[in-house]
């Protein structure tokens, strides 16, 4: 408890201090980066919805999603587990929970692991086998391949590793369905696309960060102008992927109307990125947020 000296007009003000067990619960919240987590929740609700035509059986749905949340929220906290040495030295991140020592880094790692073997468990009895499996796979991707092998070696890291956020909507669609599609894989193919364009319009304004804590993201690496060509293909590629969509889904026309709208806008964003010497990292920051749209964007129209 804290008390606060008068102004001269009026009596002391008392103010109580945080209860040590809502601060300790913020930070295991931030420990699983719950904005991502939210945000492959609704990738892979869209998919439910696209697969089923409609609503999906509450207990199933709610399963499927509050599996995908454990588990992603677990890779996350053995994410920054294994990065606390690094998280340290960035500015974006010096003030995680691990990184600053708020929660002890065994105790992150045994939280991720518990939490990822709680969702599977979950879906597997629950929704079904392949749900599980699929969830599964993100999580081992994001940990694995992302987190202990590619991220601190390969400028490709995003690329490969980024594939974990591409999962969610095969977990969506395998609880509607119990199996996985053309229409789930390029669901797939669409984030996995995306992702690229977005991480490296971070990494743009973001470089001294990475530079500082030795992270081989591709601006560094291979330089403004060959990180802003590849950012362009990828773009074209996602455009592709999602008109690809309303063939193959049977979307609706509105459907096709957002994705031209959007994706034309999203090249424009990466001409200009490509063809502007962006020193300050002004417009890949603006690139940066406009990704997010899009991608949030299309998905919503996905399900209307």
């Amino acid at each position: 408890m804290q008390t606060l000296p008068s102004s001269g007009n009026g009596p002391e003000v008392t103010l109580k201090e945080t209860p040590r067990w809502i601060e300790i619960g913020r930070d295991y919240l931030a420990l699983t980066k719950p904005g991502i987590v939210v945000w492959l929740m609704i990738t892979a609700f869209s998919a439910m919805l696209v697969a089923s035509h409609g609503l999906p059986p509450i207990g199933e749905g709610a399963a499927t999603l509050g599996g995908l949340a454990m588990s992603a929220g677990g890779a996350h906290a053995v994410n920054m587990w294994y990065d606390r040495d690094i998280d340290q030295v960035m500015e974006r991140t010096k003030n995680r929970p691990v990184a600053t020592g708020r929660i002890p880094g065994r105790h992150a790692l045994i939280f991720g692991v518990v939490a990822g073997l709680v969702a599977f468990v979950l879906q597997a009895t629950v929704v079904n086998w392949l749900t599980a499996w699929t969830c599964l796979g993100g999580y081992l991707v994001y940990v694995f391949v992302y987190t202990l092998w590619l991220k601190r070696r390969s400028p490709q890291n995003i690329v490969i590793g980024g594939a974990a956020g591409a999962f969610p909507p095969l977990v969506g669609w395998a609880a509607v369905t119990d199996h996985v599609g053309l229409v789930a894989g390029l669901m797939f193919l669409l984030v996995f696309l995306w992702t690229p364009p977005h991480f490296w319009s971070l990494a743009l304004y973001k470089q001294n960060d990475y530079r500082r804590a030795k992270i081989p993201m591709m601006p560094i690496v291979q330089g403004y102008r060959s990180t802003t060509i590849q950012t362009l293909i990828y773009t074209g590629l996602t455009v592709l992927t999602s008109v690809a969509l309303f063939v193959v889904a049977r979307l609706s026309w509105f459907y096709l109307v957002v994705a031209l709208v959007t994706g034309a806008t999203f090249l424009v964003y990466q001409v200009r990125l490509m063809t502007t010497r962006d020193k300050t990292g002004s417009w890949a920051k603006r690139n940066f947020k406009f990704s997010l749209l899009y991608i949030a964007v299309l998905f919503v129209a996905m399900i209307v």
